[in-house]
């Protein structure tokens, strides 16, 4: 029997857990808004894992696939991945950030690692354009406000931005 396949996307994120990918699954879909698990393989009597339990699983977050595979300890999550969440707004951002937060840990500037150790930066979409600004003091003065930041708020990057200059 051949197995059809239809992948929009070229590139998909894999992530490998210890043993709680199917809670990180229903914990993700939980989080965004168009998303949800696209299937879920068992390990048979074959092992390696005990017969049932998840093996990996295909799901949808905001549109974007992703794998998970339970692969066991061997490799844990570090912040040198990290997933990038656009925000248009500062509820949008908070909600995402306190969902993360639970049984997460803040870091600096906008990122979070979640309970299950995956790194994502919560960031307003008006950062990018504020740090892009061709006045490079304007730019410079969203920086600063940033790096002293450990949640992300658009309000104070915004008084940043439109500050006067200090002569």
């Amino acid at each position: 029997m051949e197995i059809q396949h239809n992948h929009p996307q070229k590139i998909t994120p894999f992530l490998w857990f210890n043993g709680n990918a199917e809670e990180a699954m229903h914990f993700y879909t939980s989080v965004f808004k168009d998303s949800k698990i696209l299937n879920v393989m068992r390990y048979t009597q074959a092992g390696p894992g005990p017969k049932g339990s998840v093996m990996s699983g295909t799901f949808q977050l905001a549109g974007q696939e992703f794998m998970a595979l339970n692969g066991g300890p061997q490799y844990a999550f570090t912040p040198a991945i990290s997933f990038f969440v656009h925000c248009d707004t500062q509820a949008e951002l908070d909600e995402y950030w306190d969902k993360f937060l639970d049984g997460g840990q803040p870091q600096q500037c906008g990122w979070i690692q979640d309970r299950f150790g995956v790194c994502w930066q919560i960031v307003p979409t008006a950062l990018g354009q504020m740090l892009q600004d061709p006045d490079a003091e304007k730019a410079g003065r969203v920086m600063q406000a940033m790096l002293q930041m450990v949640k992300l708020d658009i309000a104070t990057l915004r008084q940043a931005y439109e500050a006067e200059p200090v002569a």
